[in-house]
């Protein structure tokens, strides 16, 4: 059983488009993040998908990375249906079948991986600056629940006006941020920061 087996052309899809993303990203012409507008300033008003799109992982790291981690899940966890069933049943099941089983599979497994991925990745920032500097600052979260243990992604700029995303966890833990939420960074441990609601603290305009 090859990849190249017209059973497993999905899986072998799957893995041409990761060189893709891999080389685009590689040259520098694709940058793409999870910032969906619906708005009109950038902040997705999700509702009732909201949830779904945390569990997924959505938003907790760039959306190019995500989509290599459930591409390669996708096609690892399809080549081995496939082999199973071949074991199992003598032949190979029916490549969108197969598909099917392999996406439901790897959407799951993609958002467990995309929690620790997000706490390590350096976060997207549109210059060079400290991350220390952007303590204090206001930001908005841009997608995603914030809640303990699961952060979400806010948008903030930084002195110079430059917008920067990170990964946003409220400093109370019985707290939680939506999306759209104004937010103040109060600490930061590595890549991860902590916030308040800005609307618990008085603070003048900008």
């Amino acid at each position: 059983m090859t990849l190249l087996e017209p059973y497993n052309l999905p899986f072998a899809v799957a893995l041409v488009l990761v060189l893709a993303l891999f080389v685009i990203q590689l040259l520098g012409v694709l940058d793409i993040d999870f910032d969906l507008d619906a708005d009109g300033d950038g902040v997705l008003h999700a509702g009732p998908i909201d949830g779904l799109l945390t569990l997924l992982g959505l938003g907790r790291i760039p959306l190019t990375i995500w989509l290599v981690v459930f591409l390669l899940l996708f096609a690892s966890m399809g080549v081995g249906i496939q082999q199973l069933a071949a074991a199992f049943t003598g032949a190979p099941f029916d490549r969108w079948l197969a598909a099917v089983l392999a996406a439901g599979g790897a959407l799951p497994v993609a958002g467990v991986i995309a929690r620790p991925l997000g706490r390590i990745l350096p976060q997207d920032e549109t210059s060079a600056v400290d991350p220390g500097t952007l303590l204090g600052r206001r930001g908005t979260i841009t997608d995603g629940v914030a809640r303990a243990g699961f952060p979400a992604r806010a948008r903030v700029k930084d002195a110079y006006g430059q917008d920067h995303y990170v990964m946003v966890e409220p400093h109370d833990t019985a707290s939680e941020f939506l999306a759209g939420d104004e937010v103040l960074l109060v600490h930061r441990e590595g890549n991860q920061f902590y916030a308040t609601a800005l609307a618990e603290r008085r603070l003048s305009p900008n």
